[in-house]
C-alpha cells in the first residue's frame, strides 16, 4: 500500500512539473496591415499616405488585413 501511494505521489509531481516546465504559450499579434488607395481608382494601391498620381486626389487608408 506505501508502495502505491508513493508511485502515485512521484507521479503526480512529475506530471506537475512537466507542466511547468513547458515553454510559455506564444502571444499571436495580428499586425493590420493597410494600403492607402484612391476612392476615384480603386486598383492603385500604395504603401504610403499622399495623393493619387491620376488625378492627385488624397488617398484613403484601407484596412487588408484577410480575416480576423
Amino acid at each position: 500500500m506505501k508502495k502505491i501511494i508513493i508511485i502515485l505521489a512521484v507521479a503526480t509531481f512529475g506530471l506537475g512539473s512537466i507542466t511547468s516546465c513547458s515553454s510559455p504559450a506564444e502571444k499571436t499579434v495580428v499586425r493590420k496591415k493597410s494600403k492607402y488607395m484612391c476612392t476615384m481608382h480603386p486598383d492603385l494601391a500604395f504603401d504610403k499616405p499622399g495623393t493619387c498620381t491620376k488625378c492627385g486626389m488624397e488617398l484613403v487608408e484601407r484596412d487588408t488585413t484577410a480575416g480576423k
